[in-house]
Order: structure tokens, then C-alpha cells, then sequence
């Protein structure tokens, strides 16, 4: 991710799907260093965004993370970034795949139970009320 505009884009999307952990743009530059972020539109409207972040040198799971706009929910674009985040996470070595969602977000776990993610944690950040999901894929 090369330009602040998508830097700008993929923040939006994720602070409106994860209300709960907002990012600002210096901490989604942080995660530019670390991590692989992507954007997907429909054509030049914002449609989602996904996050890869690596397997660590202990052989850790790599997390796979695809989040789409209500609007564009059921029209591929979370399966497109899943695949593509499941490719990446394969190029870079990653032996397991996991993936991390709030637990309000009733479609986004139902995509990933249907894609054979099984919960393994759940666990809330200090302060809030909305717990997180890690699944891990089978």
C-alpha cells in the first residue's frame, strides 16, 4: 500500500467495522510496515478492505483478516479478498491460518465458520464491552 488515499481508504473501512478499536492514520502507517493491507472497490467506490499480517519466526499462524461494507456484503468481494489473503498468507510461509473478528459482527463470523474457521479464543480489550473472535482455519 503505497498512497495515503489508500491508507485513508482502508482506515475507513476498518474503523466502520471494528467501531470498537478505531485506527488512526499514523497506526494504520504502522501496520503498513508490518503487515500486507489491501483495498477493494467496485469499480471506483469502496467496497472493503483485508489485512495479512505474517507468521512470526516461532511458526506462529499467519491472520488473514477481509472486511467489507455492509453495501457490498454477498457480492464476492469478501470471498476475492479472502483468497487473496489465503495466497499471500502461503507465500509467506505461513503453516496455519487464522483469523481475528468482533464478535458483533454476525456476518463476518458466519463467513468464516462456512470457510472452515473453528473459534479457538475469544477475548475483550481493556475497556470494552464487544469481545473479539479468533478462529483458526481446520
Amino acid at each position: 500500500m503505497d498512497s495515503e488515499a489508500l491508507m485513508l481508504d482502508w482506515q475507513l473501512v476498518h474503523n466502520e467495522i471494528i467501531p470498537t478499536d478505531p485506527l488512526s492514520l499514523d497506526d494504520v502507517r504502522e501496520r503498513v510496515g508490518r503487515n500486507v493491507l489491501e483495498v477493494a472497490y467496485d469499480g471506483d467506490v469502496l467496497a472493503g478492505c483485508s489485512t495479512v499480517r505474517p507468521p512470526s519466526s516461532d511458526g506462529s499462524a499467519a491472520t488473514v483478516i477481509a472486511r467489507i461494507l455492509p453495501a457490498y456484503r454477498r457480492q464476492g468481494f469478501g470471498e476475492a479478498l479472502y483468497r487473496r489473503g489465503l495466497a499471500r498468507a502461503r507465500d509467506l510461509g505461513a503453516s496455519a491460518v487464522e483469523t481475528i473478528i468482533l464478535a458483533s459482527n454476525v456476518e463476518g463470523l458466519a463467513f468464516a465458520l462456512a470457510h472452515g474457521f473453528v473459534e479457538v479464543e475469544r477475548y475483550v480489550l481493556p475497556g470494552d464491552t464487544i469481545p473479539f473472535i479468533t478462529l483458526r482455519l481446520a
